[in-house]
């Protein structure tokens, strides 16, 4: 039995954030749940996979988080308590069904949860998607721990359901990823079959609909409002003039930064867990007894702005400030990055004019840096042969790269230097018909298949329609890779043990698509790939190649390749071609000689076909 659906209240387990979250959505009886992965979310949709084998949970991992908020919408206005849970950016695939959905609302609960990742640990930006709350009118939620996480999803369900409204759940990569003790409670039965009932004046929103239902949500808000104000979730705590007000993991920095500080008898601390509507008479309360306000919360000044605002039409003239203005004031918070304990120390300590003197760090003078580990691909990635090979095949001619988000980002990176322009999911082929069209260069660009799945597709179509001239090329490594490992639409689900799902041929899609030029190449037959490459990059008209090799992490897991290392003989010459073209992690310099970590290297033989001595040869064991 999977650990998370046992059956044993009190019990306490030390869980990943993100497990918590997904024990949480059990223990409120969740019935439905979809998603597309995204770090930092990736491990709760794992968790309800895995599940969903062993119980009645019905789970999906749907095309893109547009799709899976849809699929979730119709689960829960046929009754059913349905969880969709995705990455920040996710949330901007999902923006256009999001803010409609508001209006419609549910008839069982729904929790969105969105996971910021602030400091970019695995993303494009660190947007603060707190906006998308006050943006769409959602009611919203935010932990300040691992075991809080776990309990928060469980009133997120019931909010949802006195509202008869999504309600968002926000966390960010630091709840998601800590480790903590947490304590099982009762899981409910969940309610699996549902019953839509038809409200075409709820449901159908053309114009004359949407009208009225716009009023309703500002109703709905209303009392979203009256809730925030009684909610346990926020709270003060101390009982001095000066005050913080604090959100998420903040809330814990701050209350450590007082007590270290010494200053527990002159703070008060109000802690924001229900954070929008944001409950605006305890806030006022809240200023009218402080001389001061300091509000610490990692990403934009959401809550800054309005605690500003209700001190404004209290008459309530008081320093309150959180965020520097254009990084001017040391004393102040920054909108980069995420904070931590001795930061917030110090801001604490030099807004409220308390002596600090911060630790003396040690002296590390006479100790040697340690080396950098900058990110790579894996020893036998697939991908690192096709970039070579496009290069090779392109060497002659002024390229430009978009490549897309996925592993193969990396393909950025000297000596690869494959990538040129990437803004989102998808727009490797989008902006590859624009250059097209503004620009004489050949454009070649890269898009994952999971990827190619969630967004490549309509791009591509763009560019049939339209006659632009690139070539595409699509990794087909059969898995969503840079996430975990989870299934797209074109992964074999049987090689999971798993029968019931179907499988989308992106060969066969993309012929279908009418482009007339589609090859396919397995890349590590060098030779032979850079040749076929040639040939497409010739072509004139839109041309697709798609590059066959499964994952090599994902391959061995599964048992679809057994490893075998290579090692570089006394014919090198030292020439350093491999590590000059390739740079695969698994070689490395040793009395000025290159060798090959036999541990690491899956012997995928791309060095040892571009080896010019032909040195590099298979291990002999």
């Amino acid at each position: 039995m999977h650990k998370l659906l046992k059956d044993s209240p009190g019990e306490k387990i030390m869980l990943l954030g993100n497990e918590a979250i997904a024990r949480g959505a059990v223990e409120a009886g969740v019935a439905f749940a979809t998603t597309y992965p995204g770090t930092p979310s990736s491990e709760i949709s794992l968790n309800l996979f895995q599940m969903s084998q062993e119980s009645d949970l019905y789970f999906e991992y749907s095309t893109n988080e547009k799709v899976a908020l849809e699929v979730a919408a119709a689960a829960a206005n046929s009754g059913l308590r349905t969880f969709c849970m995705m990455k920040h950016v996710g949330l901007n695939v999902a923006a256009d069904p999001l803010m409609t959905l508001a209006y419609v609302g549910v008839t069982g609960g729904m929790v969105i949860l969105t996971a910021d990742d602030p400091a970019m640990f695995s993303s494009q930006n660190e947007q603060d998607n707190r906006y998308y709350a006050k943006f769409g009118g959602f009611p919203m939620l935010e932990p300040s721990s691992v075991a809080e996480a776990k309990d928060m999803i469980k009133d997120a369900f019931e909010l949802s359901e006195s509202l008869g409204q999504p309600v968002l759940l926000r966390t960010t990569t630091r709840i998601n990823h800590s480790n903590a003790f947490v304590t099982f409670g009762d899981i409910q039965k969940p309610q699996t079959q549902g019953r839509f009932i038809r409200d075409p004046h709820r449901c159908v929103t053309v114009p004359a609909v949407s009208r009225g239902l716009h009023v309703k949500l500002l109703e709905k808000l209303g009392k979203a409002t009256e809730s925030a104000e009684i909610s346990s979730f926020n709270f003060v705590r101390g009982s001095g003039k000066f005050g913080i007000i604090a959100n998420g993991v903040s809330f814990h920095y701050a209350e450590d930064a007082v007590k270290d500080l010494g200053i527990e008898e002159k703070t008060r601390i109000m802690r924001m867990g229900f954070s929008n509507p944001m409950p605006e008479k305890m806030i006022k309360n809240f200023l009218k007894d402080c001389d001061k306000v300091l509000v610490i919360e990692e990403g934009e000044p959401f809550m800054e702005e309005a605690v500003k605002a209700f001190g404004q039409e209290e008459g309530i003239v008081i320093p309150i400030n959180g965020k520097s203005k254009g990084g001017k004031s040391k004393d102040l918070f920054s909108r980069l990055s995420e904070y931590d304990p001795a930061m917030v120390r110090e801001k604490v300590a030099a807004y409220f004019g308390i002596d600090y003197t911060p630790a003396e760090k040690m002296d590390t003078a006479d100790i040697p840096e340690i080396a950098m580990r900058p990110p790579n691909l894996c020893s036998g990635c697939s991908h690192r042969a096709t970039f070579y090979e496009v290069k090779q095949a392109a060497k002659d001619m002024d390229v430009i790269c978009p490549t897309d988000i996925g592993c193969y980002t990396l393909g950025f990176l000297p000596p690869l230097s494959m990538g040129d322009f990437v803004i989102c999911m998808g727009s490797s082929v989008s902006t590859s018909c624009g250059f097209s069209k503004a620009s004489d260069q050949k454009v070649v660009s890269f898009i994952g298949d999971s990827t190619f799945f969630h967004s490549g597709i309509t791009g591509l179509v763009n560019a049939v329609f339209n006659k632009h001239n690139f070539t595409l090329v699509i990794l087909e490594n059969d898995i969503t890779a840079m996430t975990g490992h989870q299934p797209h639409p074109g992964v074999d689900m049987e090689r999971f043990g798993l029968d019931t799902y179907g499988r989308v041929n992106i060969e066969k899609l993309v012929r279908a698509l009418g482009v007339e030029h589609v090859s396919i190449v397995k890349p590590f037959k060098v030779k032979k790939s850079i040749d076929i490459i040639k040939e497409a990059l010739e072509f004139k008209g839109v041309s697709v190649i798609i590059s066959r090799e499964p994952c090599i992490l994902y391959a061995k897991s599964i048992k679809l390749k057994t490893p075998r290392a290579f090692v570089v003989t006394d014919k090198c010459t030292d020439h350093k071609t491999c590590i000059n073209g390739i740079a695969c992690p698994s070689f490395y310099i040793e009395e000025e000689r290159v060798k090959i970590d036999a541990d690491t290297c899956v012997g995928c033989a791309l060095c040892a076909q571009i080896c010019p001595e032909n040195a590099i040869r298979p291990l002999k064991k």
